[in-house]
């Protein structure tokens, strides 16, 4: 396990808690619009150990209320079991975000009672997963594995969504929408959030672009019936 950064507490990553949030290296997809385009691969030296993100939390006891862990994917990393049992032993909830290739890694943390609350990014439509993941053939069993553990109810949970001009049109979010559902029969997605894209110099493509505020407004619509609650955060 490569820890590559650490934001020291950020007021946004994990819902009405104060929380700090851990990136690790590497990645299985190759998202076009991804932000953190350096912690794909194998990266270059440690930001930090985990040792040293231990005694980072125990001088935050009190001042913070929970970890997030992020990437990269997060669940790639074996030892990450062992640094969220050591992160739960401070006290600390801990959130997961995830992409969501990894569903035994995610449903044996929930078991343990390692995470707290899940954050799993849905890309697209299945028609659109592959450019969307910079993928040809993605993994949609695992993808589909996971939504419906996650909508079992078994932890607390969000899904979110990237949206990006020229991935996603209200056609593909559409069919996002009732794939999703469709593998959660009679319910719905209980907290979805759309995310508009940004453009930086960290992105692994260039030539992307952030939909107009109209176009996210029809996408917002066009996803309500699909869950209970649907917003644009970001």
């Amino acid at each position: 396990m490569k820890i590559a950064g650490l934001q020291k507490m950020t007021l946004l990553d994990y819902p009405g808690k104060v929380a700090c949030t851990v990136f690790l290296q590497g990645c299985n997809f190759r998202c076009p619009f991804c932000h953190n385009s350096d912690l794909l691969g194998a990266g270059e030296e440690a930001f930090m150990t985990a040792d040293q993100l231990i005694g980072f939390l125990e001088k935050r006891t009190g001042l913070l209320d929970a970890v997030c862990v992020s990437g990269g994917e997060p669940t790639l990393s074996p030892e990450l079991p062992d640094l969220l049992r050591r992160i739960k032993g401070l006290g600390y909830l801990v959130k997961l975000d995830t992409n969501g290739s990894r569903p035994q890694v995610v449903k044996a943390l929930a078991a343990e009672g390692l995470i707290d609350y899940v954050a799993m990014d849905i890309k697209n439509s299945p028609a659109g997963y592959g450019p969307t993941v910079g993928l040809e053939h993605p993994q949609m069993e695992d993808i589909e594995e996971s939504i419906r553990f996650l909508a079992s109810g078994v932890v607390d949970h969000e899904f979110r969504t990237t949206v990006v001009k020229e991935l996603h049109s209200e056609e593909s979010i559409q069919d996002m929408g009732a794939w999703l559902v469709s593998l959660i029969p009679g319910d719905q997605a209980k907290k979805w959030f759309l995310q508009p894209f940004v453009d930086r110099d960290s992105v692994l493509f260039a030539g992307l672009n952030r939909p107009e505020d109209e176009l996210m407004e029809k996408f917002v619509e066009r996803l309500r019936p699909f869950a209970e609650v649907i917003a644009v955060r970001g």
